[in-house]
């Protein structure tokens, strides 16, 4: 799991609710939280302003999944 679902989930957030926060469809946010794509610079920032927390944070990697 990376660490956008990890940090959605977290948040009591589905993905279409994430979607709705960021300004893109819930297909773009499971498209990230699969890795078939990653979001733009933007999207980041925007992300890492709804869950409080640093670009570093939104790659973290969890290595045993």
């Amino acid at each position: 799991m990376n660490a956008i679902a990890k940090l959605r989930i977290s948040s009591k957030l589905s993905q279409s609710d994430l979607a709705v926060k960021v300004g893109v469809t819930q297909g773009a946010v499971s498209q990230w939280e699969s890795g078939e794509t990653y979001p733009s610079v933007d999207k980041l920032l925007s992300l890492a302003k709804i869950f409080n927390c640093t670009l570093d944070d939104l790659f973290k990697e969890d290595r045993a999944s």
